[in-house]
């Protein structure tokens, strides 16, 4: 008779609310999600789910991060060309925006965050900071080439760089691909030079 140990089955348990709750948050979207709902998809309580989050948010926040692949260490390219590295990095943050299976947790988080402070902690702590943070490092190394002027507020250039793409996503303002990715970039270089 084999013993399942208890890491193991918390573990297990924990991917199918994560995958619960992505699959629900596809099929009726974040205002209709509902904790008993993921309970039921994944085969556990809601107690289960209250072990490890406080909110409905929280769930969805981590299914976001898991289908994203948190690893702790992010990396920007930095092939010394600033100019390459923030196309492909923007291409890159344009198709991961317009994929649809990003579409409806990536809309409920920044929905959640306006109005839940725990969770917008979280989102700061886990998910922007860390990016922001990778985007500095890489600007700072572009400064230390002469590729982005001394003078720069590495906190507002990374704004730059990013905000016209958020923007856009967030209002549905136009298609986001790699022409607008490029363009962004082309704009952000001139700015930061």
């Amino acid at each position: 008779m084999t013993v399942k140990q208890p890491a193991r089955r918390s573990e297990r348990s924990k991917q199918a609310i994560l995958a619960a709750a992505a699959e629900l948050l596809a099929e009726v979207g974040f205002p209709k999600l509902t904790i008993e709902a993921i309970a039921a998809r994944a085969g556990v309580g809601k107690q289960t789910i209250y072990r490890w989050w406080p909110s409905k948010g929280a769930v969805v926040f981590d299914a976001l991060l898991s289908r994203m692949g948190e690893d702790g260490d992010l990396t920007l390219p930095d092939t010394g060309d600033l100019a390459a590295d923030l196309r492909l990095l923007l291409r890159g943050t344009v198709a991961e925006m317009g994929d649809p299976g990003f579409q409806a947790p990536g809309r409920a988080m920044t929905t959640e965050i306006q109005t839940d402070p725990a969770l917008a902690r979280e989102y700061r702590e886990r998910l922007l900071g860390p990016n922001l943070e990778a985007m500095k490092t890489r600007l700072r190394s572009a400064r230390e080439a002469g590729q982005v002027a001394a003078d720069v507020d590495l906190d507002v250039a990374v704004e730059v760089i990013f905000g016209p793409v958020y923007y856009r996503w967030l209002l549905r303002l136009g298609p986001l691909d790699d022409a607008y990715a490029d363009a962004v970039a082309g704009m952000a270089l001139s700015a930061l030079r």
